[in-house]
C-alpha cells in the first residue's frame, strides 16, 4: 500500500490580496511559515519515505520546513509546478474579471473547457501531475508527500476519485491544508481531506477558494 499526502503550500500575501500566482515565484508570508511549521510539527511521528515538491519558493519552503522533521531532502518534480495561467500571472482577481468577462465566466463555470491565454488548461495539468504520482506509486510502498498548489491538487483529487475536471470547482484545498489517498489493490481510496486541524494555534478566518 502507498500512502500519498498532497500538502497545499503555506499562506503568501497574493492569496490574501487574491492575485492571480501561477508561475509567478512568490514567497510564503509570515503566517504561510507558521502554517508550515504547525504542519510539519503534525507529520512528525509519520514514517515518510520521501517529499517531493513543486519548484516554486512557496511550496519548496513548504517542503524544507517539512523535510526538516525527517531528516530528508525534498525531491523537485517540474509536474507538480502551479497551473499557468498566462496573461492572468500577477492580475487581481477582480481586475481578471472586469477585463476578461467572457472567459472568466467559462473559467468559473466550464474549467474543463478552456485553456488560458498563453498559458495552460487543466488536461494538461491533469496529465502532468498524474505522470507525478504513477511514479510515486511504483516506486514508494509507504507515506509520500507531494506539496503543491491549489489548482494542481484540485485537479489531482479529481482524477484520484476517478472525477473529470468539470469538478474543479466542487473540490475545495485551503493553504496548508492535507489530503490523503491511499494506493492499494489498484485503487485510489481518500481518507482525509482539507484537513487543517494543526492550525488551530494560528486559526482565522479560512480565505476564499483562491
Amino acid at each position: 500500500m502507498t500512502e500519498i499526502i498532497l500538502v497545499r503550500h503555506g499562506e503568501t500575501e497574493w492569496n490574501v490580496a487574491e492575485i492571480f500566482r501561477g508561475r509567478i515565484d512568490i514567497e510564503l508570508n509570515e503566517t504561510g511559515i507558521k502554517q508550515a511549521e504547525l504542519l510539519a510539527k503534525y507529520l512528525s511521528k509519520l514514517k515518510i519515505e520521501a517529499i517531493y515538491s513543486s519548484p516554486l519558493k512557496r511550496a519548496l519552503k513548504t517542503a524544507e520546513i517539512i523535510a526538516g522533521h525527517h531528516k530528508l531532502n525534498v525531491d523537485i518534480a517540474p509536474g507538480l509546478i502551479d497551473f499557468y495561467f498566462g496573461k492572468w500571472q500577477g492580475l487581481s482577481h477582480q481586475e481578471v474579471k472586469d477585463k476578461n468577462k467572457e472567459l472568466y465566466a467559462d473559467w468559473i463555470n466550464r474549467p474543463d473547457q478552456i485553456k488560458m491565454p498563453a498559458g495552460e488548461s487543466l488536461d494538461e495539468v491533469r496529465k502532468r501531475a498524474m505522470g507525478v504520482v504513477n511514479n510515486i506509486i511504483a516506486r514508494y510502498k509507504g507515506t509520500v508527500v507531494l506539496i503543491s498548489h491549489r489548482v494542481v491538487n484540485k485537479v489531482l483529487i479529481c482524477a484520484l476519485l476517478g472525477l473529470d475536471n468539470s469538478h474543479f470547482w466542487n473540490i475545495k484545498q485551503d493553504t496548508c491544508g492535507i489530503t490523503i489517498f491511499t494506493y492499494e489493490n489498484e485503487q485510489f481510496i481518500l481518507t482525509k481531506h482539507n484537513d487543517t486541524s494543526y492550525l488551530e494555534p494560528i486559526r482565522k478566518t479560512s480565505l476564499s477558494d483562491f
